[in-house]
């Protein structure tokens, strides 16, 4: 792989992107850049489980989230660039650490190196963890890579999607994404362990004073996917970052996060995860220091 003309992502920015030099939105070049690949605990239980995701953090992002805990290595894309093959001996160093899985951090910019470095299938499942915020066509071509996907789905508003993520077609975009996945690997798979093997899990971060969003996504969850053939992880651990303003300043509080929960379990979303606002705490992300890079 030597440059791509970018349309990977739903801005179809057009950007000229070489194996070294980066450009568009997201800044990155065609061969990635990796922040961190190291066992994570702090995933949902059926990815973590008792040993660890295998999580490699891809520097860059195709959103703009005003409110990134990732911050330094989306907006400001710390990271090292790593060949395919270097790429596919990770996934494999963290197999050989015990990972449940390998666990693909905001990789949607990626996506023809990543493909070519699954080429070979693995000993373990591949979780695509993104934003939601995909092409179906891109998507498309992952099918039989990928074993289970992780999106957001952040928002149902589109002022709020522009405003915070400078994505108003956020929604329409994230909700034809996540079909997409849905139709690839299609209801949740365990093994006998409680470790989901195959699947979708949708995560929605409660934000500050947006609560009618979020009653707006589980809406179009439960509308949309049959009753447990989809996981919610629905999130309270938002923490306010560096520069924030308005709404964002502060924290989820208890009563806006008991309310985004009794709102899930009313709609009958109850096979997934939720946290309460004491989650929004530090430890959540992890130190960007090249580890196993």
């Amino acid at each position: 792989m030597t440059e791509i003309l970018c349309s990977l992502c739903p801005r179809r920015c057009g950007a000229l992107r070489t194996g070294t030099e980066g450009g568009g939105f997201c800044g990155m070049p065609a061969l990635p850049v990796v922040a961190r690949a190291a066992l994570h605990f702090w995933e949902e239980p059926c990815i973590s489980g008792t040993r660890g995701s295998g999580t490699v953090f891809f520097s860059g992002c195709n959103l703009g989230c005003v409110f990134c805990q990732n911050g330094s290595i989306s907006h400001g894309r710390f990271g090292r660039p790593v060949t395919i093959p270097r790429l596919r001996e990770i996934f494999q160093e963290l197999i050989a650490q015990g990972a449940h899985n390998i666990n693909l951090v905001t990789p949607t910019h990626f996506a023809p190196a990543i493909r070519e470095a699954l080429e070979a299938p693995l000993a373990v499942p591949v979780v695509w963890n993104s934003g939601g915020y995909e092409l179906p066509e891109a998507l498309r071509t992952l099918e039989g890579k990928v074993q289970i996907y992780l999106p957001d789905l952040k928002y149902a508003d589109g002022a709020l999607a522009a405003r915070y993520s400078g994505a108003a077609d956020y929604f329409e975009t994230a909700t034809a994404a996540i079909q997409e996945m849905f139709r690839q690997v299609g209801r949740c798979v365990w093994d006998a362990d409680g470790m989901l093997q195959r699947g979708v899990i949708i995560r929605h971060l409660l934000l500050p004073g947006a609560l009618e969003n979020t009653k707006a996504v589980l809406d179009w969850i439960a509308g949309t996917f049959p009753a447990g053939s989809v996981l919610v992880s629905l999130m309270s651990q938002y923490t306010p970052q560096a520069g924030a303003e308005g709404l964002l300043r502060r924290k989820v509080t208890g009563a806006e996060s008991r309310a985004a929960r009794a709102y899930m379990e009313n709609l009958g979303l109850t096979a997934g995860y939720y946290q309460d606002s004491s989650s929004a705490r530090a430890e959540y992300t992890p130190p960007f220091d090249l580890t196993g890079v």
